[in-house]
This record gives C-alpha cells, sequence and structure tokens, in this order.
C-alpha cells in the first residue's frame, strides 16, 4: 500500500524547540533542520514555513490505520 499523503496545516514548536508540522488529519511530523541528516532551513523563517503550508507529506499514522 502507498504512503496516505495529508495536507500541512500549519506549524508549531515542540516542548524542545523543534519545528513540528500538523496535518489536516491531526497527525504532526517533526521539521527539523539539522544538517547533515535533514536539510531544511527554509523551517527557520516564518515566509518558508508558510510557504509549505498546504504542501502533501506522508502520513505515517494513517498509512498505518488504512492498512
Amino acid at each position: 500500500m502507498s504512503a496516505v499523503q495529508q495536507k500541512i496545516t500549519r506549524f508549531y514548536r515542540d516542548e524542545e524547540g523543534d519545528w513540528v508540522a500538523e496535518m489536516d488529519c491531526g497527525h504532526t511530523r517533526h521539521m527539523r533542520h539539522d544538517p547533515p541528516w535533514q536539510n531544511r532551513p527554509w523551517v527557520l523563517s516564518e515566509p518558508g514555513r508558510s510557504e509549505w503550508i498546504g504542501t502533501l507529506l506522508s502520513c505515517k499514522e494513517c498509512t498505518d490505520l488504512a492498512s
């Protein structure tokens, strides 16, 4: 089965200060900028995060529920 895609609805910081994307299904996914493993410099600025609102992400929880 292919991964279930959900749209990003907003970003917020978790208790450790890392950025988290919330999807329209209510599930979340961390969006860390931690080079060289995760290269997401766009998450560090409000304009960068705003550009990603509405983008589809794979949702592991929804994919697991669908299988």
